[in-house]
């Protein structure tokens, strides 16, 4: 047995389907050429078959029952069990192929997913990406474990035209030009048949994101009463893939019936033309058997053929999904290497070029804005999280980076450092099915008593009592069975046991009551005393316990301080302050900065 996943899926070419599907081809070299060669072993017995059968009738006509009878059906019994030695080993071999070869491109394509972080989601819709790995991998299977069969049917058409040709030259001309023409035939429905199914492909995708983006916020559109709304949205669009479906299953059922007719039609033309020669004397009475025989058996590679003109449809449709997942950007391919960077220091700041952001060693800051999208920005920028999603064009060469951690540009240091050194925990950070502690300890490194002290400095000690079994007990898919706020609380815990040196929490608390808050933002100061956190958050009891607290307005930093300074300070910036850490909204914060200096304040400044 060979296992999978592969330890390495490898880096296929991305410039045609062609291309792609060759390389797949190259990575099972081995295992597809004995299929092929069994598969021919076993087309090329079954196409014998005929003729040996033939041979037998007019040696018993002609000798009666003798050895010579005997030994054909002794020979009609070896070829019979390697037919069978074959159909068995090329079965497995077919069913190799076809694992092989889909599991490759699905591990293909979901180790590059991980690796795009958001751009993947903007470039293309979330069902986009999940039928690739669930259904076009799965037909790209198909092809390989199908090829085989499809080489030795081809052959096996090669040896019964020769047969035919020496036994009979109209017989093996009509054979040898007649098969061609009824594929030929078949052939024509293969573009319709792509376009259609390709419009049913885009179509599911679309259904497969709505779906997904319906569930994850159900218990939102519960609440906002939007349920329906969304619902109705889905039927639609259910019946757009349906219409689309049947518009692939009208070309396809004419596909089928023709594939039925045409194949008939040739038989009874060869049975037809073999019986007048049989009548005229030119051929044997075996002859005619082997010529009914080798007739009957062409139906076989005939359906072959138009099985892999739909299979090979479906992959091309299929493997350009596949290439567009593949030529989204990595967020490692998007920056430097940085093998050779000189590593930043435990006690050295990280600088935000783009909004002049300072993060100090040692020091809980708290980063405020009326915008929530724009802070998030810029932990994201802190956390080296890609564009964001934008479709921004790169940056000049010798265009300043955008974040600095000490003399290093965060750019130039390798990812893995980065993801080792800073975390972000954004606002609402998925959760996955397995047993509590092992969604807790991330990293494999946390003791039951760590994880203990996370959950209490998250407050999160009631989730123990939720998941049957405590930390042993399994989290559903995405943390269904728990609140939303069992469910931040456990990320947040998640986040603390990564005992990260920069740890950046994203809105933390948003889904908490007052005084679950007030606890976590107390116990949270206490347990990341002395160590570099960055907290996204304008709720005043998170504010009161940080270090430090800096105000962004249209993604500048504007005013930096501790929380009750910058709340009692009478200047344009504590004015804004004020306004968003009150709720009022980012317009209101932004006029309040920039409107011009009332007599009150222009008194205040002078007296200061």
């Amino acid at each position: 047995m060979r296992h999978l996943p592969v330890p390495d899926p490898g880096t296929p070419p991305l410039s045609s389907p062609a291309a792609f599907l060759w390389w797949v081809a190259r990575r099972q070299a081995g295992l597809l050429t004995a299929g092929v060669a069994v598969g021919i072993v076993g087309a090329v017995t079954a196409a014998v078959m005929p003729y040996l059968v033939g041979r037998i009738v007019d040696g018993g006509l002609e000798h009666g029952l003798g050895a010579e009878l005997w030994k054909g059906c002794a020979v009609l019994a070896a070829v019979g069990l390697v037919q069978l030695v074959a159909n068995v080993w090329g079965h497995r071999l077919d069913v190799e192929n076809w694992l092989r070869s889909a599991y490759r491109t699905s591990q293909l394509v979901g180790h590059h997913v991980t690796r795009t972080g958001d751009r993947v989601t903007a470039e293309l819709p979330t069902g986009e990406v999940v039928a690739t790995v669930a259904t076009d991998s799965h037909w790209l299977g198909e092809l390989y474990a199908n090829l085989a069969r499809a080489i030795g049917s081809v052959v096996a058409y090669g040896v019964i035209a020769v047969v035919l040709m020496r036994t009979s030259t109209p017989l093996g001309l009509l054979v040898l030009l007649g098969l061609p023409v009824v594929v030929a035939a078949l052939a024509f429905l293969v573009k319709p048949l792509q376009r259609r199914q390709l419009t049913q492909r885009e179509a599911q995708g679309r259904l497969t994101t709505l779906g997904a983006d319906t569930v994850s916020g159900l218990r939102i559109l519960r609440g906002i009463g939007g349920e329906e709304v969304f619902a109705g949205r889905y039927r639609a669009q259910s019946q757009e893939v349906r219409k689309a479906g049947v518009h692939v299953a009208q070309t396809q059922s004419l596909l089928d019936a023709l594939q039925t007719l045409l194949p008939g039609a040739f038989l009874a033309i060869v049975v037809w033309m073999g019986s007048h020669l049989a009548i005229a004397g030119e051929i044997t009475t075996g002859q005619l058997v082997a010529c009914y025989g080798f007739a009957a058996y062409l139906t076989q590679p005939l359906w072959t053929a138009v099985e892999m003109m739909r299979i090979t449809t479906r992959v091309v449709v299929g493997t350009r999904k596949m290439l567009a997942v593949l030529r989204v950007p990595k967020v490692a391919d998007l920056t430097g290497a940085g093998s050779d960077a000189e590593r930043p220091g435990h006690g050295d700041e990280i600088l935000d070029e783009a909004s002049g952001l300072v993060v100090r060693p040692g020091l809980l800051l708290a980063l405020v804005s009326a915008d929530p999208d724009e802070s998030a920005a810029v932990a994201l920028r802190l956390g080296r999280f890609g564009t964001s999603g934008r479709a921004e064009p790169e940056p000049l060469p010798d265009a300043p980076p955008a974040v600095r951690w000490g003399a290093v540009a965060l750019d130039d240091l390798p990812l893995a450092e980065v993801r080792e050194r800073i975390v972000v925990a954004e606002s609402t950070p998925p959760l996955f099915t397995g047993p509590l502690a092992e969604e807790l300890d991330v990293r494999g490194r946390a003791t039951e008593a760590d994880m203990l002290a996370a959950l209490h400095v998250a407050d999160a000690a009631d989730v123990l009592d939720s998941v049957p079994g405590g930390l042993a007990g399994e989290v559903e898919e995405k943390g269904r069975s728990l609140s939303g706020g069992q469910r931040q609380r456990v990320a947040l815990a998640r986040a603390l046991l990564t005992e990260a040196e920069v740890l950046v929490l994203v809105e933390p608390t948003s889904a908490v009551d007052a005084h679950t808050e007030s606890r976590i933002a107390r116990r949270l100061a206490r347990a990341r005393a002395g160590r570099t956190t960055v907290l996204v958050t304008a709720s005043p009891l998170v504010l009161d316990t940080a270090d430090e607290v800096a105000l962004l307005v249209d993604g500048r930093v504007v005013a930096t301080g501790r929380h009750r300074e910058l709340m009692d300070g009478h200047d344009a910036a504590a004015q804004a302050y004020r306004a968003v850490v009150s709720r009022t909204s980012g317009a209101d914060a932004a006029e309040t900065l920039h409107a011009e200096p009332t007599k009150e304040d222009s008194r205040e400044a002078a007296r200061r």
